[in-house]
């Protein structure tokens, strides 16, 4: 089956022809169409310009269409080959544009860029219908998949006839032609609308600042976060010492700042972005994306769109997540009423009659760190020196899987701070190729993900390499001093590497089920559980090394640190389900519950859950780009779903004695990480673990239950909700 275009922001279809004289003229000039030669045959990012977009995405629809006319005048009997295999590779030179196309918009667009993909959104929206409201090709479908029991497919051929079927029937292949033009419509509405809302929030993000002039008001602040905010400053050609909403600058701000209107201040921009009734305000997208969505579910007879995305899930159904989430809630929140209770003694000493507000509770929970643990994280920062931590993996994954990463000078890269590494196996034999990008930008949307710009696959029984990509927003390096991390991005370092492993150790014969082809509530088991390994004190002594002297980190830092790490669980599991319950929320709602008031929305639901006032939702509505402009509609809850596993799964590591066990380690490849969306999730982590997770391991990590030598009457064994 061809594959539904997915970016790391919104998703596309393709697009409809155009005149195949113009494709033609611009066909010689065109890196993007032509055949150019790369180390890797990686993409020419060197020779690609912008005016080379819309060829390409024009050539690849048109060959792709011409796939798709040879199926349907082929006489011969529809059969796997010559109608599900000839599907699944037909959109080859469009996938390939596409991968470029929409990963530069996230990690490096321009202007130029963002007015492309809004032109080119609803004609990839009107294409990808074309091919699957096509009534002749999905008869061709249908006749193969009603035969599939006689066919003796092999299981991975059986799992793409059966995803192709599915992926026709829910994109309305049964649906009158009066439903199937309303779906046409609903679907244009959405790509534009997901992509704006997306647009939005960069933009937003980079409009603000917050400028100090006076260095009283620096108060608190470590000289590493005023050095980067000075340089900020000059870089924009500016006096004084300049933050913004970027994490590497809001962040420290929020957690080190004395200047209690100036953390308010920062605070409210960071939470009311695209917020402020203009022309980046996302509250009428924020309603339209929720009502289109759930539109399109009716259409297809589904109660709600959460209805229609989980049931290609591991849990199911929207009843299975929330009881999930409301089981964990009855943990964490009066974990976090407990912080709440700490911080506010420690602010009574600074104030006689303030009550403790969300912008003090980053700053009162590290007090409370530094005077309950003796902990500072700023003293960890010179022994999490960037090419340090990466170096640190590099050796962790050799030990676990046998691979080593080696960087490439050869090889061209979308932008200079990107960097691409050679990956061979422990026999020197070619895994794939893998870009890493640190730094924040204007040109890059937020946060940190992964991304392929080729999956693997299989070609004449020759196995393609992949290519993939991690994309993070870490501090930078600030005047001569190398960039040196703080606690949380050596754990997004470690997490999406996890996901680009999931990309490099597969080794399926269809690009379709490669890597992280899997749902969105098993995606995070390969990225979650490499965070385990982050600070534990064996992994430490391979890579926290002093930038200066050289010298491993001291253990009773090690301590500290392991002592501290579970205070303020309570409101990261808080805010994190809370963003979870409010995206649930949305998306539960029907096609007859338009939502007049995003903002009232919001409140009435948070209120509902007793969400207290000093906790945000991690993401609030109107810049909650996982779900409104990043793929994760109805599955927000994914990262808590697929911890119960990650959990699980490294305290197998644990209980063997040697978290570097190799034969686990190469379970856990053979069951997971290489087998992509060939089998059934739970099956997967039945093969690895031999029974089912255990959610008692999740709780224990996160602070919310006793450690197993306090809780003898606590269960033994916390199962996952089932449907």
């Amino acid at each position: 089956m061809m594959r539904k275009i997915t970016t790391p922001i919104a998703f596309f279809g393709a697009m409809s022809l155009v005149s195949p004289a113009i494709v033609y003229a611009q066909d010689k000039q065109n890196p993007l169409i032509e055949t150019v030669s790369t180390p890797y045959a990686v993409p020419a990012f060197d020779k690609i310009k912008n005016e080379h977009f819309i060829p390409a995405f024009e050539e690849g629809m048109r060959q792709q269409n011409q796939v798709i006319a040879q199926i349907l005048s082929n006489t011969a009997p529809a059969d796997f080959k010559n109608t599900i295999a000839a599907l699944e590779s037909s959109d080859a030179l469009l996938n390939e544009v596409s991968a470029v196309f929409f990963n530069l918009n996230g990690a490096n667009t321009n202007p130029e860029i963002q007015k492309i993909a809004e032109q080119l959104s609803p004609k990839l929206s009107q294409h990808n219908d074309d091919i699957y409201l096509n009534a002749a090709l999905f008869d061709r479908v249908k006749k193969v998949y009603d035969q599939r029991n006689a066919l003796g497919l092999n299981p991975e051929k059986d799992r793409i006839l059966e995803k192709t079927y599915k992926a026709f029937v829910r994109s309305g292949a049964q649906l009158t032609d009066a439903q199937q033009k309303k779906m046409r419509a609903i679907n244009s509405k959405l790509s534009l609308a997901s992509l704006k809302f997306g647009r939005n929030i960069l933009d937003e993000t980079n409009k603000y600042e917050l400028l100090i002039t006076e260095e009283k008001n620096l108060a608190g602040l470590p000289e590493s976060v005023r050095a980067a905010a000075a340089e900020s400053a000059a870089k924009a050609g500016k006096k004084g010492w300049r933050f913004t909403l970027h994490n590497p600058s809001v962040m420290p701000f929020l957690q080190y700042a004395d200047n209690r209107e100036l953390r308010k201040q920062i605070y409210a921009a960071y939470t009311e972005r695209g917020n402020h009734n203009d022309e980046l305000d996302n509250k009428a997208l924020v309603a339209e994306l929720a009502h289109l969505r759930a539109q399109k579910a009716q259409l297809l007879g589904y109660a709600s769109h959460a209805d229609f995305v989980l049931e290609e899930s591991m849990s199911k159904n929207p009843a299975t997540v929330n009881k999930l989430l409301e089981n964990l809630w009855k943990y964490a929140l009066p974990k976090a009423k407990e912080e709440r209770t700490l911080m506010q003694e420690v602010m009574n000493r600074d104030y006689d009659d303030q009550q403790l507000a969300a912008w003090d509770w980053s700053y009162y929970a590290n007090k409370v760190k530094e005077e309950k643990y003796s902990y500072v994280a700023e003293e960890l920062r010179p022994y999490f020196e960037l090419n340090k931590v990466r170096d640190g993996i590099f050796v962790l994954v050799k030990k676990l899987y046998g691979i080593e990463f080696s960087r490439l000078n050869n090889v061209p890269v979308y932008h200079e701070d990107a960097a691409a590494y050679e990956v061979k196996d422990k026999n020197g034999k070619l895994v794939g190729v893998m870009y890493m990008d640190f730094f924040p930008r204007s040109s890059k949307r937020g946060g940190a993900w992964m991304t392929s710009f080729r999956k693997q696959y299989y070609e004449a029984g020759k196995r393609v390499p992949p290519v993939v990509s991690i994309v993070c927003n870490f501090s930078a390096p600030v005047g001569d001093e190398p960039a040196l991390l703080t606690p949380d991005e050596v754990e997004t370092f470690f997490h999406e590497f996890g996901h680009a492993l999931h990309g490099l150790l597969s080794d399926v014969e269809y690009q379709m089920l490669a890597g992280t082809s899997v749902p969105r509530d098993f995606v995070e088991l390969p990225s979650q559980i490499m965070e385990h390994w982050a600070f534990e004190p064996e992994m430490l002594q391979l890579y926290a090394h002093h930038y200066q002297t050289g010298e491993v980190i001291p253990q009773e830092l090690v301590k500290k640190m392991e002592d501290a790490a579970k205070f303020n669980q309570g409101f990261a599991t808080v805010e994190y389900l809370a963003a979870s319950m409010l995206d649930m929320a949305y998306h539960t709602t029907g096609a007859d519950q338009k939502i007049e008031d995003v903002t009232a929305f919001e409140k009435e639901k948070m209120d509902k859950i007793g969400l207290i006032d000093e906790i945000a939702p991690r993401y609030r509505s109107t810049y909650f780009n996982h779900v409104f402009s990043g793929g994760y509609s109805s599955g927000y809850y994914s990262y808590i779903w697929s911890e119960v596993l990650d959990s699980d799964a490294f305290a197998y590591f644990k209980e063997s004695g040697d978290i570097f066990n190799s034969e686990i380690a190469s379970a856990f490849q053979k069951e997971i990480l290489s087998k992509g969306g060939t089998v059934d999730p739970d099956q997967l982590y039945l093969n690895f673990r031999g029974r089912q997770p255990d959610m008692k391991y999740l709780l224990q990590n996160r602070g919310l239950l006793a450690e197993p030598k306090e809780a003898e009457k606590q269960p033994s064994n916390i199962q996952l909700p089932k449907d």
